[in-house]
């Protein structure tokens, strides 16, 4: 069976050929085999978001957030897809979260 890598990159290029029913599918199969694999969750927020399905972005996002909580980036894309899920409270919250977590990451890296 195909690592969770290989099933990632096989979603992408489904998706960048216009298949992102089979991508969404691709990375659902991703995820029920490795539910850990930050990346996958992270695919399906996108491409749910694509779709109009913001509940299920927001549940993946969520679930990047609760495996990587000290990456910036994971609270930037959950506020980009509240965003778009138009709940704007929950964007800037995910937002200043976001700034708190660069804020010590920088904090942490300084002499």
């Amino acid at each position: 069976m195909p690592g969770p890598d290989e099933l990632y990159d096989e979603a992408i290029e489904l998706k960048e050929a216009g298949k992102l029913e089979s991508a969404v599918g691709k990375l659902e199969e991703l995820i029920e085999a490795h539910p850990d694999f930050a990346l996958g969750h992270s695919g399906l927020g996108v491409f749910y978001g694509k779709l109009d399905r913001h509940d299920d972005a927001v549940e993946h996002a969520q679930r990047v957030c609760e495996l990587e909580p000290d990456d910036p980036f994971s609270y930037i894309s959950m506020s980009i897809i509240y965003q778009k899920a138009g709940r704007t409270a929950e964007a800037e919250q995910a937002m200043k979260l976001a700034m708190e977590k660069q804020w010590a990451a920088t904090k942490d890296a300084s002499p």
